[in-house]
């Protein structure tokens, strides 16, 4: 198509001179995101999990055809994410707030995603309202290797629930680059934010031992790690336990690059509660991924995906994410959190005739 010849040719060109020679770099760029899809349901009763609100019988009355309008709205986020960048779209997405494997193979499925043979991995949370998350990925950029889901053990206190969602792990292959993906949904700040902290560090922590353990093997190991984390970019979760840092200037090898710091200090956020904006979606980076000269993917440049349709603009909710409920009411909306990008580019060299 005429798209992937674009994306083929030049998806970014400079042009650098040395002695007598032009050198072209093209560089094709490949996106990783992330997408809270807000309590992602079926309509089917599992007796297992605490998902009686998101029932036909409810007071929701949540049932296909508001399903079916759901699934239609995330598909049609999902399906524009970063195609200004990449005609194909996203190469991962990581989603949280999803009943199960069921309702991620009815959206790959939907008729904006179908053409990509989009692929999932899953594994069921112990999440006591049954929300897990996942990731969904684009085998033309993306093989799994090796997937894992990763149990988080809270403190005692932080939190009312006992259990949480895994962190889910992910190694694969993206066009050589081998890489390693932490999909999370880190405990929620119902309760109060000062008592659930440790629950967030203990989150964390998970993440960071993988972190830890990748760097022993190799410091230049390539790792993403994504998610709502229902903390900020400059919350101790990400500065004290993972020891993310939010400029590239200070990452040293083995350390983690947050590009969501800059975006939160200036009051751009991807949800709103009490008219203040928090940044909780976030992607996060090792050091391997900064070096603009390596012959494999490096980190180019971070995104909300804040489109005018995205955003509410009636109501109590004005300017906030159009979410899907107004209370019990369906608001037809799509999540009361903004997905967001980063994009990754290769440099291809080809000799320019002068």
């Amino acid at each position: 198509s005429y798209m992937k010849k674009v994306l083929l040719s030049v998806v970014i060109s400079i042009v650098s001179f040395s002695v007598g020679v032009a050198q072209k770099s093209t560089y094709h760029p490949a996106l990783i995101g992330f997408y809270n899809l807000e309590n992602f349901y079926d309509t089917v009763n599992n007796p297992v999990v605490d998902d009686e609100e998101f029932l036909p019988n409810s007071e929701r009355h949540y049932n296909t055809r508001i399903f079916l309008d759901k699934v239609s709205r995330l598909a049609s986020v999902i399906s524009q994410m970063g195609v200004d960048v990449n005609p194909d779209g996203l190469a991962i997405l990581g989603v949280a707030e999803i009943e199960n494997d069921t309702v991620l193979n009815i959206l790959v499925n939907h008729k904006d995603l179908k053409a990509r043979g989009m692929k999932i991995v899953h594994y069921n949370s112990p999440d006591v309202r049954g929300v897990d998350v996942g990731l969904l990925y684009n085998p033309k950029y993306f093989t799994p290797l090796y997937s894992a889901p990763l149990f988080v053990k809270l403190p005692g206190g932080s939190k009312d629930s006992y259990f949480t969602r895994d962190v889910l792990y992910v190694k694969g292959l993206m066009d050589g680059d081998t890489i390693h993906v932490m999909v999370n949904h880190w405990p929620s700040r119902s309760g109060g934010e000062e008592r659930s902290i440790p629950a967030r560090a203990a989150a964390a922590a998970v993440a960071k031992k993988v972190v830890d353990s990748l760097m022993i093997i190799n410091p230049r190991s390539k790792v993403v790690i994504m998610g709502d984390l229902n903390d900020d970019p400059i919350s101790p979760s990400l500065t004290r336990v993972l020891g993310t840092k939010g400029k590239i200037s200070d990452v040293k090898e083995k350390e983690l690059f947050n590009p969501w710091v800059d975006f939160y200090k200036k009051g751009i956020g991807t949800l709103a509660y009490q008219d203040a904006w928090g940044l909780f979606d976030q992607v996060v980076v090792s050091q391997a991924w900064l070096d603009k000269e390596q012959k494999g993917y490096f980190f180019y440049k971070a995104n909300i995906f804040n489109k005018e349709f995205l955003v509410q603009q009636t109501g109590k909710y004005k300017g906030y994410p159009k979410r899907t409920w107004d209370g019990t009411t369906y608001n037809y909306g799509y999540s009361d959190h903004f997905p967001v990008f980063i994009t990754m580019l290769k440099k291809v060299n080809a000799p320019v005739s002068q």
